[in-house]
């Protein structure tokens, strides 16, 4: 999948879910939380694919992700290019392939996302706000470059910088409590594990069985055929995919806000 589907898919399953919890488990959020948790989703939607580094000189290529902070994110994604291809070398089997880059290897992997949903809790547990507000600027960004691709594109990455970092301070001024907004460990271990299903239904595949060995291959990707799986970038998923995922958010905004509303007229 494209970068601003797999944003999309991040937003749109956190969204469900924080209407899921408000319905079925009586969990209420106050609209700052819920749009913290979608953005953050979103953002941890885009995450995995640090792995696909471009030119950092000149500021071009890499993935969707990898453009969000111009050179800064673009050698990020270098360096965790190199080390996903570094552990797909270090524990390959016999009838794995040759690699030459790490895409859709580390980062693609459900033992990544576990670890990246509990550093994100660790490091808010252990640094508090001053950690969230970090979380917040750069999975903000993600989302930005992710939900509104053609927008930052036109503006650059120096004005997507500079709104990730005021919203990030306004949400840093605004959440509740002395240790952030708890759930943000959970948002982003949940972005990337849609990032995962969304890649596990293209013609690629992802090593969502890794680190469990198959036959005498270490890292196989698992998809579906080329009859049954989405082509990335394709009218398909650009024009059903997404407006099904529109549909889909909008409506839990819809069915989180009716109960609000509700309340309001009926405390009034």
């Amino acid at each position: 999948m494209m970068g601003p589907s797999h944003a999309l898919s991040g937003a749109t399953a956190w969204l469900a879910g924080c209407w899921a919890l408000d319905q079925f488990a009586g969990y209420e959020q106050t609209p700052l939380m819920i749009a913290v948790g979608t953005a953050v989703c979103a953002g941890g939607a885009l995450f995995p694919d640090l792995d696909m580094s471009g030119k950092v000189t000149r500021n071009q290529g890499g993935a969707t992700v990898a453009r969000t902070f111009g050179v800064v994110s673009l050698f990020i994604a270098e360096v965790v290019e190199k080390i996903s291809l570094g552990v797909y070398h270090a524990t390959k089997l016999s009838k794995d392939p040759h690699r030459n880059n790490g895409h859709r290897t580390l980062t693609h992997t459900i033992p990544f996302t576990a670890l990246v949903g509990w550093g994100t809790t660790a490091l808010c547990a252990a640094y508090g706000k001053w950690a969230v507000i970090g979380i917040l600027f750069f999975m903000i960004g993600l989302a930005l470059r992710g939900l509104f691709d053609e927008w930052a594109k036109r503006a650059g990455w120096v004005i997507v910088t500079l709104v990730s970092a005021g919203a990030a301070y306004f949400t840093y001024l605004h959440l509740p409590g002395d240790r952030g907004y708890p759930m943000l460990g959970f948002a982003v271990g949940v972005g990337c594990f849609v990032h995962i299903l969304g890649d596990l239904v293209t013609r690629a595949g992802v090593p969502i069985l890794w680190p469990i060995p198959t036959g005498r291959r270490m890292w196989r990707m698992i998809g579906p055929s080329d009859r049954f799986s989405l082509r990335a970038g394709s009218k398909f998923e650009v024009v059903v995919v997404r407006s099904v995922l529109t549909v889909i958010s909008l409506a839990a905004i819809v069915g989180l806000a009716i109960p609000a509303v509700t309340r309001h007229f009926s405390d009034s």
